[in-house]
């Protein structure tokens, strides 16, 4: 296969069923929401622990006694310190016991290896399901199988590479250093020890570019020659080696991708729209990268082919991807009436449990927003408050697979952020006023969201308990990603009444 097929390999892998790959996708950028399940759990361990011990209502009475109104730190830097030592400090002294600090730091470490281990099942999954695309088989079938298969040796080549890393970096500096201090010592030369710690720093982000490049195939070797860790690096090895210039062209191709990449989030994100570029990493980038590297790969081994040409244009694949978004958006809805009411009833608990919580700061806290329309562009704001949204559906939906509880979670989550905002709103009247036309929208599509995390949690059960088959769980992912394409487009059109209408239709009223 020349290079020039390979990338055409990308592009009709990626239009050709895209629900059949990029579903793994999105539960790669649903992970956080999954390991959030522990971090929401200590941080529980700690509200309780805080309020029996009466720290917590301590807290809230220092809180309200205190000075909230800090100097400017532009003009008084050393104000701002001596507020923090007499005002914050004191106040924040009743929260910070060993024990509170002990539960934090159990639950930053379970998250931490909680998140890996689950990164590295999903990209098991990911790099299993591309591997299926390119020899015409079904993506998401064989990427669940890849999970359950192959995810052990994906995380022994993620905490390799890590070791590594932080190997060759204390390697290379201590032996930088300890030339550099001999150097010094023997010419009496500063800048001589400069120099060779600028060679350190070559030496240094030589051999990282190294382990990268060896680990970059690493992976796409475990699934394409059904190896272990040592063996997929032995493979990527040799194929670095027979075939120089197809590895040098995915290295040049991810590099160049990647600058661009960070290019144009960093400008988009300066004008508030960086989510967008966010989305089309998620949905193009990450699969196109892993497509190309696992065509190189499977043709060296022989194990790919071609994929063949799409016959419809882009215009009637589009098209027709958004009917049967909307299609499956609605047969959803009527036939799962009792998900959607418990996932309701789950944002109105969490609504009221913030409404709650907030109550001691009511007065004390206050929220505006009309402060935080401040500088409001309804072209940027519009397009980034559909991205955000749509992601937000994305990641609740997919992760729900996690035996439905993240789904559940992150509804009320955004329903304690709601009541929270609501009670410490200045003008609640205003707020109401500015959520109603495109909350009519926003709102239930979240919960539809919500409830097809729910769904696939349920699904995802079935299969553990041997009561499904891995086809129907399948079936259920691809199916939730057009019922996620449907919830988009009802999305973007709340993203574009939020941007348009919302921050300004009332105020001709005033």
């Amino acid at each position: 296969m020349r290079l020039s097929e390979s990338v055409t390999s990308v592009y009709r892998t990626l239009r050709r069923r895209p629900a059949d790959l990029l579903p793994f996708y999105v539960l790669g950028a649903a992970v956080p929401a999954i390991g959030r399940i522990g971090t929401f759990l200590g941080l529980a361990i700690v509200y309780a622990t805080l309020e029996t011990s009466g720290r917590l209502e301590t807290f809230r009475e220092e809180f309200a006694a205190m000075d909230r109104s800090p100097p400017n730190p532009e003009t008084n830097p050393e104000g701002v310190a001596d507020w923090a030592s007499t005002e914050l400090t004191p106040v924040l002294e009743p929260l910070v016991t060993p024990g509170v600090v002990g539960v934090v730091a159990i639950t930053v470490l379970v998250t931490l290896l909680a998140s890996l281990v689950l990164y590295a099942g999903v990209a098991a999954g990911q790099l299993a399901a591309c591997h299926a695309r390119l020899r015409g088989q079904r993506g998401i079938l064989a990427g669940i199988a890849g999970v359950r298969r192959r995810w052990r040796s994906f995380l022994g080549l993620f905490l390799g590479e890590i070791v590594l890393w932080l190997g060759a970096t204390v390697a290379i500096w201590l032996a930088a250093t300890s030339a550099a201090s001999v150097v010094v010592g023997a010419t009496g030369e500063p800048a001589v020890g400069v120099l060779v710690g600028l060679g350190g720093g070559l030496l240094w982000a030589g051999t990282l570019v190294v382990l990268r490049a060896l680990f970059a195939f690493a992976p796409v070797a475990v699934v394409v020659d059904d190896v272990g860790v040592l063996g997929s690096l032995s493979s990527t090895a040799g194929f670095v080696r027979s075939q120089p210039v197809e590895a040098v062209f995915y290295y040049v191709i991810a590099l160049l991708a990647f600058v661009a990449f960070a290019a144009v989030v960093s400008v988009l994100s300066s004008v508030g729209v960086g989510s967008v570029v966010s989305v089309i990493g998620l949905l193009v980038l990450y699969p196109a990268l892993d497509i190309l590297k696992t065509a190189l790969y499977g043709d060296y081994r022989g194990t790919v082919s071609r994929p063949p040409a799409v016959e419809e244009t882009l215009r009637e694949q589009f098209a027709a991807g958004l009917y049967r978004g909307w299609h499956e958006l609605h047969a959803f809805v009527r036939k799962t009436p009792g998900l959607h009411a418990g996932v309701a009833v789950t944002a109105l608990v969490g609504f009221g449990m913030g409404w709650a919580v907030a109550a001691p700061f009511d007065g004390l806290v206050e929220t505006s927003i009309t402060a935080r329309l401040d500088g409001h562009v309804p072209p940027a704001a519009a397009a980034e408050f559909f991205t955000n949204n749509w992601t937000v559906a994305l990641t609740t939906a997919y992760a729900g697979v996690a035996l439905a509880v993240p789904a559940l979670i992150s509804i009320w989550f955004n329903g304690l952020v709601l009541g929270i905002y609501a009670r410490l709103e200045v003008d609640p009247a205003e707020l109401l006023a500015f959520v109603v036309p495109h909350g009519v929208l926003e709102i239930p599509a979240i919960l539809v969201a919500g409830a097809l995390g729910v769904h696939l949690g349920l699904a995802g059960w079935r299969t553990v308990r041997g009561r499904r088959s891995r086809a129907t769980l399948a079936d259920e992912l691809e199916g939730a990603f057009w019922v996620l394409v449907g919830l988009g487009a009802i999305l973007l059109l709340a993203g574009l009444i939020e941007g348009f209408v919302s921050p300004y239709y009332y105020r001709l009223l005033i």
